[in-house]
């Protein structure tokens, strides 16, 4: 035996000969630890436990909308605008801030927007080119109708025309659920020009042509125009009439004034509104610049 040999007996640990080997944490040789696991296994008991029923839901009112719904709906601005006017106290139902996020009203509330009075519908702006024989107001007469009929079916809102026509009248009619704009284009001050093409029984004189451009007296009322004419390469008894007014009955006044008969008004243009690309008794809506148009004429 080799002193060498002695030597590794004398120490058993060292395991050159098959001695005592020591268990190794250098790396790969680290025992192995399992976590527990984080998903836990369920009880079978637990698996087959019928689940809680669920509350029912409170069934929503028809009735009554969210206000910031309410404000988006009536066209004044989106719902995260409408929360930050609610928040702001520019909004009043009934007379009374409110600043509750979530605040619901009824449909017969009174809903007040910046000071504006406001309704949920969402503001329509429809042009007719309006036919004979329909009228703006309930005729029962036989061979009439109603010009709402011709746009029933364009919109849910509650449409109103904006002035009124008789039932022999043709031309441009404006339809809107937008009171303001009613109010606007009614009222006896609005600035807005209208032209009409006026057909006579006669020729029109040019003297009574000059009588209409400087003003009539009727009824005790002074009247004015703001352009007449003849039209071009039409009889003397077609006139070109432009002026502000949405009364009809005012445009066939002056004509009957000085004796002629009216035999046919056709209100060509409204506000700058046009006919153009828009047949007789047919309707579209407005522009989104039409509409802006309109709130600034």
């Amino acid at each position: 035996m080799s002193r060498h040999q002695d030597s590794d007996k004398s120490r058993p640990g060292s395991g050159r000969q098959g001695g005592y080997k020591k268990d190794s944490n250098s790396r790969g040789n680290a025992p192995i630890r399992k976590a527990p696991s984080k998903f836990k296994t369920k009880p079978e008991a637990a698996k087959d436990a019928p689940k809680a029923p669920k509350s029912p839901k409170k069934p929503s009112n028809p009735d009554e909308i969210r206000l910031n719904r309410y404000i988006s709906n009536s066209g004044m601005c989106s719902r995260r605008d409408a929360d930050i006017y609610i928040q702001s106290g520019n909004v009043k139902v009934n007379g009374e801030v409110i600043t509750e996020m979530g605040y619901k009203v009824k449909l017969t509330d009174t809903v007040q927007f910046d000071g504006v009075n406001i309704t949920p519908e969402k503001k329509e702006y429809i042009l007719l080119n309006k036919p004979k024989n329909f009228s703006t107001a309930g005729d029962d007469s036989q061979g009439s109708t109603n010009v709402l009929d011709l746009v029933r079916n364009a919109t849910k809102a509650k449409l109103q025309p904006v002035g009124r026509m008789d039932k022999t009248t043709t031309g441009l009619l404006l339809f809107t659920n937008d009171t303001e704009i009613i109010q606007k284009f009614t009222a006896p001050n609005q600035r807005s020009s209208k032209v009409y093409q006026v057909t006579l029984d006669k020729n029109l004189k040019f003297e009574d042509l000059e009588k209409i451009q400087k003003g009539l007296t009727i009824d005790d009322h002074r009247v004015y125009v703001e352009e007449i004419t003849y039209i071009e390469d039409q009889p003397k008894s077609e006139i070109g009439l432009k002026m502000k007014t949405s009364n009809v009955k005012i445009v066939r006044r002056i004509f009957e004034h000085l004796k002629y008969d009216v035999l046919k008004v056709d209100r060509v243009t409204f506000a700058g509104l046009t006919k153009k690309n828009l047949p007789r008794g047919d309707w579209r809506f407005l522009t989104e610049q039409e509409i802006i148009n309109l709130k600034n004429a």
